[in-house]
C-alpha cells in the first residue's frame, strides 16, 4: 500500500502545475491531475475515453451563423478547452486529450459536420476565456465554464451540460465524512483563496486550525493520499475527475453543500461559451445537447469518464434564452 501511495504522490509532483480562475468568478480550479493508483507499478498517465463514436453530421447549415460560417469555410473547428483536469479536460503524456468535457467538445464538433480528427484545440487559462471568445480565437469554449450573469455580458452560453455543486474528496476507506455537517475536527484542503475553503471557514465547518490550502488542488490531493487531510473541497466534478483516476483509494461524498437561504445546492452551472451574439449558433448547440440528453449519448460519455468515479449524475434541464 505504501508503495502505491508513493507512486500516486510523485506523479502528483511530477505533473504538477499552477492553477486557474473557473467556476464561481474568483474560484480557482485544478491545473494538474493526481496520480492513479492502484497500478500493479507506478501510477499512469494514460488517457481514456468513454469510447463514444462521433460520427459527422452531413449537410449541415445554420443559416445566420457568422461562426459556422467561419467553421465551414476553414473545414475544421477551433475549441478552448482545459488540459489538466482529470476525466474532465485532460492531456496527456502521449498528447492525447479525454475526459467529459472533451467528449462534448467532439459531440458538438461532429453536429456542426466536423470530424474530431479535425478539430483544433487551444488551451485558454481561465482568465482568458472571454478574450478568446469574443476574438474569435476560438469558435467555442468548452471548459468548467460556469454561467454567470456577469459573464453573459460578454459571451453566450448553451447548455448547461453538467450542473456541479461544492462536494468532498475522502479517502476511500473513511467513513467518519459523510458531509459538510461531519467536517469538526477534520483537517480539510482546498485552493488557496477559493470560493468552497472560504464557505469552510465562514459556516465553521471545522476549525480554523484545520483549515488547509494549497496553490492547486494536486497539492490537496497527495496531502490527502499521505493521510495529512482529511478532506479536499471544490466542485464536485473536479473531484469526480481525481477519484475517477484513482478509484481504489479515493472517493466523493457525493452529499453537496447546502445553501441555508435556499436549501439548495450551491449551482454551478457549466456552459458551453459562444460569441455573444450569435444566436443561431446557440440555438444549434442547445439541439445537440438536447438530443445527445435524449438518446442517451450524455449518459454514455458521463458514465465513461467523471463516472469511474462511482458518483452518478443524470443531464440536466437546458436554460434555452
Amino acid at each position: 500500500m505504501r508503495i502505491t501511495r508513493i507512486a500516486a504522490v510523485a506523479a502528483v509532483a511530477t505533473l504538477s502545475l499552477g492553477l486557474a480562475a473557473c467556476g464561481k468568478d474568483g474560484t480557482p480550479t485544478p491545473e494538474t491531475p493526481a496520480g492513479q493508483s492502484g497500478a500493479p507499478a507506478a501510477a499512469s498517465d494514460a488517457c481514456t475515453s468513454s469510447g463514444t463514436s462521433f460520427t459527422p453530421a452531413s449537410g449541415v447549415d445554420i443559416a445566420g451563423s457568422p461562426t459556422f460560417d467561419k467553421i465551414k469555410a476553414a473545414g475544421k473547428v477551433v475549441i478552448g478547452v482545459k488540459f489538466d483536469q482529470p476525466n474532465l479536460g485532460y492531456k496527456d503524456a502521449s498528447g492525447k486529450r479525454c475526459g467529459f468535457d472533451i467528449e462534448i467538445a467532439q459531440l458538438i464538433a461532429s453536429k456542426l459536420g466536423i470530424d474530431p480528427a479535425k478539430i483544433e484545440y487551444k488551451e485558454i487559462q481561465s482568465a482568458n476565456r472571454e478574450t478568446a471568445i469574443k476574438g474569435g480565437e476560438v469558435d467555442y469554449y468548452v471548459g468548467t465554464y460556469s454561467i454567470t450573469d456577469k459573464r453573459k455580458a460578454d459571451v453566450s452560453f448553451a447548455g448547461p451540460y453538467f450542473i456541479a455543486a461544492q462536494d468532498l474528496l475522502v479517502r476511500k476507506d473513511d467513513t467518519s465524512i459523510t458531509g459538510a455537517d461531519s467536517l469538526k475536527g477534520k483537517k480539510v484542503c482546498s485552493a488557496t483563496g477559493s470560493t468552497p475553503i472560504q464557505r469552510v471557514r465562514d459556516q465553521k465547518l471545522t476549525e480554523d486550525s484545520n483549515i488547509v490550502e494549497f496553490k492547486t488542488y494536486s497539492e490537496c490531493v497527495s496531502q490527502l493520499i499521505d493521510k495529512k487531510v482529511d478532506a479536499v473541497t471544490t466542485d464536485d466534478a473536479i473531484l469526480k475527475g481525481y477519484a475517477a483516476q484513482n478509484p481504489s483509494m479515493l472517493k466523493v461524498v457525493g452529499k453537496p453543500f447546502i445553501n441555508p437561504a435556499t436549501s439548495q445546492p450551491y449551482p454551478e452551472k457549466y456552459g458551453i461559451g459562444l460569441a455573444h451574439d450569435d444566436k443561431a449558433l446557440r440555438d444549434f448547440v442547445n439541439g445537440a445537447l438536447e438530443t445527445a440528453e435524449s438518446d442517451g449519448t450524455w449518459q454514455k460519455i458521463y458514465d465513461g469518464t467523471l463516472g469511474k468515479s462511482g458518483s452518478s449524475a443524470t443531464a440536466p434541464p437546458l436554460e434555452k434564452y
